[in-house]
């Protein structure tokens, strides 16, 4: 978590993990195709972010906008399966752009699509987090967008901006950048109302704050201030701060961290490990429970992991990525935590070191049972007092 932060270049500046949401207005041409030279500087600030230590993801629009183009849908309005259609056609396109721009800085980039219950589902977001995780600690740069080609119920996830809020939630990524066609929150449409004030700093998302929000312009645009203020009410309860930055410009990332541009950074209340155990600690039910012997509570007075060889006793019917209690010898509560196997392997493993798991289970799986991201102390703490 960036503590103390006070403008959109130190929140840049002091972040680790960072999500960049591009809007389709700044990547894509109104002929439909990439704007090539743009994205060059955006790779070129990408790749000094990960030259200082950060990790970076991207959450990209656009690909509907190629992809219509190429199949020459041109700008009239789509029905659900020809927007499927153009979806699919252009991100190979996106892709593609994306490979060639970073391959010049040595960077591989990966492609992942999500849908919404990727994003909410238990298991499908653990699924989901410890790939992007995994690419990330590999020094991957994922690019990430809504599966538009198997949506059924609607094309979108809503928009990119909640999308790129949501990543950010899943990843306990510290600032989420939203790169649009407005360096930021005014109080009235700066397009219409030349006495609209700036707001370079937004400490909380009041009534007064949502009321500022608009509608976006005709194009390519899906979202506009309305979705770019539910983006930051997500990001910034789950710990992450947002900044809404003007990206029309060449290296509009490194033009915002050296402050020659601005843009309005909205502040998070919390950090992202805290809001991630405070959700699993008051807000998820318990779907079973296991007992822990006394070396175990110990390792978790410690905040080590739960592994399988601490757990002596299963009860309860659970899946992986449910919510279980973590009980004493005594019975009491000790913690509760997302679960990395079902409960029939559980039963299967306990007692057992790590290394047997894969013998016992025929698959390589997690060593811990419950990582130490995904727990929380709960009656652990009350005993130590």
């Amino acid at each position: 978590m960036i503590q103390g932060v006070a403008s959109a270049s130190q929140a840049i500046n002091d972040a680790k993990k960072i999500v960049v949401k591009i809007g389709s207005a700044l990547l894509v041409q109104d002929d439909g195709e990439v704007r090539l030279r743009w994205l060059d500087s955006l790779a070129d600030d990408i790749a000094a972010l990960k030259d200082q230590g950060k990790e970076v993801l991207i959450v990209s629009s656009g690909a509907i906008a190629v992809g219509r183009t190429h199949l020459g849908l041109g700008l009239k309005s789509l029905r659900l399966e020809e927007k499927q259609a153009a979806a699919a056609t252009g991100q190979i396109r996106l892709a593609h752009a994306y490979q060639a721009t970073l391959a010049r800085h040595d960077i591989t980039v990966s492609q992942i699509l999500l849908t919404l219950d990727d994003t909410e589902a238990r298991r499908r977001h653990l699924n989901a987090r410890n790939t992007i995780e995994t690419l990330l600690k590999l020094g991957a740069v994922p690019i990430i967008n809504e599966n538009d080609t198997v949506a059924t119920s609607e094309i979108r996830f809503g928009d990119n901006d909640r999308l790129g809020a949501r990543v950010a939630t899943m990843i306990g990524a510290d600032l989420l950048i939203l790169l649009s066609d407005i360096d930021g929150l005014y109080s009235n449409d700066p397009r219409k109302d030349a006495n609209a004030v700036y707001f370079p700093v937004v400490e909380a998302i009041t009534a007064e704050i949502e009321d500022m929000a608009s509608e976006p312009p005709v194009g390519y645009s899906s979202g506009g201030m309305i979705t770019k203020i539910s983006a930051a009410k997500i990001a910034t309860a789950s710990g992450c701060h947002m900044l809404i930055a003007n990206g029309k410009e060449a290296n509009p990332l490194s033009s915002v961290a050296s402050g020659e541009q601005r843009a309005s950074l909205f502040l998070a209340n919390t950090e992202p490990q805290a809001a991630r155990k405070s959700w699993i600690a008051g807000s998820l039910k318990s779907d079973g429970v296991v007992v822990v012997d006394q070396g175990a509570v110990k390792a978790l007075g410690n905040g080590r992991s739960l592994l399988p060889a601490g757990v002596t006793t299963v009860r309860g019917s659970f899946r992986r990525g449910d919510a279980i209690l973590i009980e004493g010898p005594d019975s009491e509560e000790l913690a509760r935590g997302l679960v990395a196997y079902n409960a029939d392997e559980v039963g299967l493993i306990c007692g057992k070191k790590s290394g047997e798991v894969a013998s016992i289970l025929g698959y390589e799986g997690r060593e811990e049972l419950i990582h130490r991201d995904d727990l929380v102390l709960t009656g652990l703490k009350k005993k130590k007092r």
